[in-house]
């Protein structure tokens, strides 16, 4: 198919470790977002978003230097041996994955720095949010033209999706605690323009690298961006069900609500892991259209 690079071992392991990465950044991101949106949130729920960015922020150092060694394997062609070899990893450094590490470690330290103190800490981890969010517009699809009209996108469209990302476990947590329907409820509202600005957002910068709608079903980049499409429908379904029955229903007292917003936010994880697996894909073994 057009546009679709080899599949090997090594391709597969870029895949798997950029959508760790991914995982990580969103959910680094996401807890300072959250303990900003939600301050009234319970001490509980607003611990556990810090906690959850700061561990995420740690594992995301640590993808990163896998992400290094593989990459160095890919271009290499050695394969293992290219993964460690301090020629080969300093190519990579020298390239834009280099320019890009040096901002995303600086941001998810400064997300470690939430545990330091909760105000200058929370500070400090907005500030970290948004230079990973920055981090990516220095690799990828980002780097086409039009350049700074692109990059404006993708930190856009990450940190809205961060906040939705970051959210659930907070979410996930509080359906136990006594205010539970009025965080969910006010989440709905925020969630509802995070919605709209990833859906605009995306569709501009979908517009952008494929050039036509026929090129939607002629390349690999193609396909594998209205694979993510379905899946992103998939969870703005699931988001609709939680605001306009299951909240209404966990306010109103329905004894099986909380159960089954458990269940939905759970299921909304898998789909948001999903997506995150073929983002990678569509950014580790495609080309856009426009690059063709």
């Amino acid at each position: 198919m057009e546009g679709l690079a080899p599949i090997g071992g090594w391709a597969i392991a870029a895949i798997i470790a950029k959508a760790a990465g991914y995982g990580a950044a969103l959910l680094a991101m996401g807890g300072p977002l959250f303990v900003v949106a939600f301050p009234d949130a319970s001490v509980d729920v607003r611990r556990l978003a810090r906690k959850v960015a700061v561990i995420a922020a740690l594992i995301g150092i640590v993808v990163l230097a896998l992400r290094f060694g593989i990459r160095a394997a890919r271009i290499s062609g050695m394969g293992l041996p290219g993964a460690v070899d301090p020629m080969m990893l300093g190519f990579v450094w020298d390239s834009p994955l280099g320019a890009a590490a040096i901002w995303r470690i600086l941001g998810e330290l400064l997300i470690v720095a939430m545990l330091i103190s909760r105000t200058v800490g929370l500070w400090a981890g907005l500030i970290g949010a948004l230079l990973i969010a920055v981090s990516y517009t220095f690799v990828g699809h980002s780097l086409g033209d039009p350049r700074w009209i692109l990059a404006a996108l993708l930190t856009v469209h990450l940190l809205a999706a961060a906040f939705w990302v970051g959210s659930l476990a907070p979410l996930h947590r509080s359906i136990v605690q006594p205010d539970d329907a009025r965080l969910l409820h006010r989440f709905g509202k925020i969630a509802s323009i995070v919605v709209a600005a990833l859906v605009l957002v995306g569709v501009i910068f979908a517009w952008l690298m494929t050039g036509s709608v026929a090129a939607l079903f002629t390349t690999a980049y193609g396909w594998a961006l209205l694979a993510k499409l379905a899946l992103v429908s998939g969870l703005m379904a699931l988001a609709a069900l939680n605001k306009w029955r299951l909240v209404p229903s966990l306010a109103s007292g329905a004894p099986s609500a909380a159960l089954h917003l458990h269940r939905s936010i759970k299921i909304e994880a898998v789909a948001v892991l999903l997506i995150l697996i073929a983002t990678a894909t569509l950014t580790s073994i495609t080309t856009p259209p426009i690059n063709l």
